[in-house]
């Protein structure tokens, strides 16, 4: 790749694997473009709207004749995906490779090189993509996991422009990430960005270790110094959610009438434990289930007192192991509902489908324990909705110390996911938890996700951003944020 001349006019790039719209069949045979749920687009909107920018991204199926086109005011972008991209690029080598290498190898990661190839030719395409959408000395900012390669395949196409990535799920320990055939290659990907961002302060030190390590560039605490002269920053940035956003619906006449519906259609127990996740490997869904009908079967509750709903949004379903995982759960809730439940009482109410905000938010209101316990996770933004949710201070958060949020959220009832006995023991003290208790916890957690929005969030580091490289290039306009 060589330098290409600036033609686009955007001051400010978003380049991330989907767009923030979803492309939804009618039924006349059109199509028409439906906003994603998020909080990406929720942080990130009121900047581009601030800067002229353009979101670039996949529209998640394999149409060939997408154009650039607005969505209420915003500039999107389409990129193309093959059949063969969307399973070698996306299901292989970003959900087969990556993936589960990323989340302490949850589940054993396939390395195959033409997985790799197709890794390299789709974030070249997204790279070139940008470096023809960016104006000159724009900022672009490239997201997550499956775009590793972009910043400096962007940097040989665009050295005028400022560039910064952000990965929202964790980074591996040195030991993980040497597994990779072509580690070195990815960490060559991500200094081509001025600022490279992470969940966790840990994270961003592994990062910095394995450069040192791996590639043999001189570092200093959070810096790497290139030989080019140029200087990567690699730091924290936790990512939240629109806590007043989420606040605001919660306190809707209609969420909380949904709130009532919801208890009284669970038959009114006393506690309701609730799980929101995707149906992923990663989340503890299983050991969380097993430990409550344990709980249940010893005695220490009962299924006319208590009740655990689970929510399993459905998530790549077309990969073998996620489809196994859906068996499995499915068929421990039936063992569990078959021997604890009763006639109008089960156990645990389970529901393999994703919802609206809405929905979700009366969920959030009516559910007296929420359980957030996945083996690894970035950061987990259900536990902060949950939290933002919670206007009256009262409910209680048993939530995974191998989560992101439990760097913030410290009075959470904080447990090891593989440990099922601490987590029966944690279940129970938020169950028998006193108001004055619950309300100490949530009261100092709701302080810590108000102040730390996902717009704070998304000011920090283009702010930083902006900082990392003062001698050219256009400065970031923050949002005027009401």
């Amino acid at each position: 790749m060589k330098n290409v001349a600036s033609s686009g006019s955007a001051d400010l790039v978003i380049v991330a694997n989907r767009l923030p719209v979803d492309r939804v069949p009618l039924g006349d045979g059109t199509a028409e473009w439906r906003r994603s749920p998020g909080g990406l687009v929720t942080a990130i909107e009121p900047v581009m709207r601030a800067n002229d920018g353009s979101w670039i991204g996949w529209p998640g199926g394999t149409e060939s004749d997408l154009e650039p086109f607005e969505d209420e005011g915003l500039d999107l972008v389409p990129i193309t995906l093959t059949q063969q991209e969307v399973e070698e690029f996306y299901e292989g080598f970003a959900n087969g490779t990556l993936w589960p290498l990323y989340h302490d190898v949850a589940a054993k990661p396939e390395f195959h090189r033409e997985w790799w190839d197709a890794y390299v030719v789709v974030n070249r395409r997204f790279a070139e993509q940008a470096a023809a959408a960016a104006s000159e000395g724009a900022t672009v900012w490239v997201h997550d996991y499956q775009l590793q390669l972009v910043p400096q395949m962007l940097r040989e196409l665009r050295p005028d422009l400022r560039i910064g990535f952000y990965l929202h799920i964790p980074f591996p320990p040195t030991e993980l990430f040497q597994q990779l055939p072509w580690r070195r290659q990815l960490l060559e990907g991500l200094l081509g960005a001025d600022l490279v961002g992470f969940q966790l302060p840990g994270a961003a030190q592994n990062f910095v270790r394995l450069v040192r390590q791996r590639v043999g560039h001189k570092t200093h605490r959070d810096l790497v110094y290139l030989p080019d002269g140029r200087t990567v920053r690699a730091a924290a940035f936790p990512i939240s959610i629109d806590a007043k956003g989420f606040e605001d619906l919660a306190r809707s006449e209609e969420v909380e009438k949904r709130a009532a519906e919801i208890r009284d259609a669970l038959g009114n127990p006393s506690r309701i434990f609730l799980g929101v996740d995707r149906l992923d490997y990663t989340k503890g869904i299983y050991a969380r289930l097993r430990a409550y009908s344990e709980l249940l079967a010893q005695g220490d509750l009962d299924v006319e007192d208590a009740v655990f709903v689970q929510v399993a949004t459905p998530s790549r379903e077309q990969v073998e192991q996620y489809r196994i995982l859906r068996d499995d759960i499915d068929r421990l809730v039936g063992r569990i509902n078959g021997d604890l439940g009763r006639i109008g009482r089960p156990a645990i109410s389970y529901m393999h489908a994703s919802y609206p905000r809405e929905e979700m938010a009366a969920l959030y209101r009516a559910a007296d324990i929420m359980v957030v316990t996945p083996y690894r996770d970035g950061m987990n933004l259900v536990a902060k909705e949950y939290v933002a949710c919670r206007f009256d201070n009262d409910g209680a958060l048993v939530l995974s110390e191998f989560a992101g949020a439990a760097d913030e959220l410290r009075q959470a009832w904080l447990v090891n996911p593989y440990d099922i006995n601490g987590m029966k023991s944690a279940l129970l003290e938020a169950y028998r938890a006193d108001e004055k208790e619950r309300t100490r916890r949530m009261k100092a957690m709701r302080k810590t996700v108000s102040q730390n929005d996902v717009a704070a969030w998304a000011d920090s580091f283009l702010a930083e951003l902006t900082a990392v490289r003062p001698s050219h290039g256009k400065t970031v306009r923050p949002a005027r944020r009401s």
